[in-house]
């Protein structure tokens, strides 16, 4: 007689964050360590072009290959973490990120790093689609879910903060490999914690659909070739064949992903989401957002230690009024979109970013104040289009697949980030110098400086609007300011 088959039971839930606290801390060090290596590395760009004797195009290709890989492949994390198991997905991303942050005390080139880098971005695109959704299965009471989520964005936004300051202290008694080398303890304690405490994945819950690795090669080829076109074009020239080339090549990734992805049957991302108005309006709107955020960091590191000679340690305390901003705008960009509607609101966070662009382009020659006052406006902009975007892109795809929607958000926010610190290294170094020079600047070339900056912001400013309105004026009206829960994150399907 054949015994009956029986779905596993669920893995037993937690009544209490407290009762949580071994999972729930090493998911919040998991989110830490993803937050804190895209601002880790700002303060410490001009020390590590002095000592790899890079240029500003190489220092643009340090920040951008993380976030380029981390972009390019959330998406197909996410389907992996499907297939394979969310916590295992997770425990595999935590060993290669402490992994590779240790060997970067065999870099010696400004291409290792590079290379080191994107290695980063992969291991962390691993670890960044899973994070919310194991939260989601340790409790079953919404509360408990809903308190654990601002936990973890706290923790993360705190991962903001503590990276330029981290990276400014280190950098005053250490070398800046020391950075990268200390994500490795924080990837074991967190590698440890979620072995311990989150619960193993259940067959059952899993995919057997295959991954479409195409699609993600092609993901990848089509941002990384956009953005060497545009440094290649400055390097060789613009007629220059390599320069053609890398165009012609990154035409052909993006037609050949869209060919791909529309005749497979399991898809990185399921183009026919985007015929939808507010999923591709939040979508574009982020990426608008992201490149206005990811310009002006890289512009203003290189302007706090170059053209004012701050230290490391000062020119990491002067992107506080950012992270503070951020933080305290929150209640202000969910009260514009309860009023005003996604697409009224998101409009007016585009203006505000806009407006803080053209600000900052004047503030450049008027000191720190004017800046940072800049920057406060682009913060309530950004946290704005965040706020409604997050949620109106969730809400744009269908009840089964809002976790492909969370990730297209950070797909979108990803590619941005590349794509802004493309432009800004692009044109500094065809507006300024390709080369950085050791030592302090020149008062000639402090001044070219910031001549050059104030073009690149105004180049900014046109580009987001465009961008931005364009997704702006794709959203509805409507009114909701609360994420819904993914979809197949609780008990039962986690």
């Amino acid at each position: 007689m054949t015994a009956p088959t029986t779905t596993p039971a669920a893995p037993p839930t937690y009544a209490s964050l407290r009762a949580a606290a071994v999972p729930l801390t090493a998911l919040c060090l998991a989110f830490f360590v993803e937050m804190v290596d895209n601002t880790l590395l700002q303060v410490a760009l001009p020390t590590i072009g002095r000592s790899l004797h890079s240029g500003t195009t190489g220092l643009q290709w340090v920040t951008g290959a993380y976030s380029l890989t981390f972009g390019g492949l959330l998406l197909a994390a996410g389907s992996a973490a499907d297939r394979f198991g969310r916590r295992r997905v997770l425990l595999t991303g935590l060993a290669a990120f402490g992994v590779i942050s240790l060997s970067v005390v065999l870099v010696t080139g400004t291409g290792q790093l590079i290379t080191l880098r994107a290695a980063l971005g992969c291991a962390a695109a691993a670890m960044a689609p899973v994070t919310m959704s194991l939260i989601f299965r340790l409790f079953d009471d919404e509360r408990l879910r809903a308190r654990s989520i601002t936990v973890v964005v706290v923790v993360g936004m705190s991962g903001l903060v503590l990276g330029p300051l981290l990276g400014g202290t280190v950098l005053s008694r250490a070398d800046w490999q020391w950075l990268l080398v200390l994500n490795a303890p924080v990837a074991l304690v967190a590698w440890i914690g979620v072995r311990a405490g989150v619960p193993a994945d259940r067959p059952a819950d899993l995919t057997a659909e295959p991954l479409d690795l195409p699609g993600t090669v092609l993901t990848v080829a089509a941002v990384g070739l956009g953005c060497l076109t545009l440094t290649s074009g400055v390097e060789h020239g613009w007629l220059a064949p390599l320069t053609l080339a890398c165009a012609a090549g990154t035409v052909a990734a993006v037609g050949g992903f869209v060919r791909r992805e529309r005749r497979t049957a399991s898809p990185v991302v399921d183009l026919a989401l985007f015929r939808a108005g507010p999923a591709r309006g939040a979508a574009t709107t982020q990426l608008g957002a992201s490149v206005a955020l990811a310009g002006v960091l890289f512009g203003l590191t290189l302007h706090f230690q170059y053209a004012y000679g701050w230290s490391p340690v000062r020119a990491g305390l002067a992107n506080l009024p950012l992270i503070v901003t951020m933080v305290a705008a929150t209640p202000l960009a969910e009260r514009l979109t309860a009023r005003l509607g996604h697409r009224r609101a998101c409009l007016v966070g585009t203006a505000l970013l806009v407006g803080s662009l053209l600000g900052a382009a004047w503030a450049v020659e008027h000191g720190y104040a004017a800046i940072a006052a800049a920057v406060v406006v682009l913060t309530v902009g950004l946290r704005t289009i965040v706020t409604t975007c997050a949620v109106a892109l969730v809400q744009a795809v269908p009840a089964n697949r809002t976790s492909t929607g969370a990730a297209l958000n950070d797909t979108a926010q990803e590619i941005g980030t590349s794509l802004g610190t493309a432009v800004v290294g692009t044109l500094v170094a065809a507006l300024v110098t390709r080369t950085l020079p050791a030592g302090a600047w020149s008062a000639d070339l402090v001044r070219s400086y910031f001549a050059g900056e104030r073009i690149t912001y105004l180049v900014l400013a046109v580009l987001v609007g465009v961008i931005a309105t364009a997704g702006s004026l794709s959203l509805t009206g409507s009114r909701t300011t609360e994420e819904p829960a993914p979809s197949g994150t609780g008990r039962t399907t986690a």
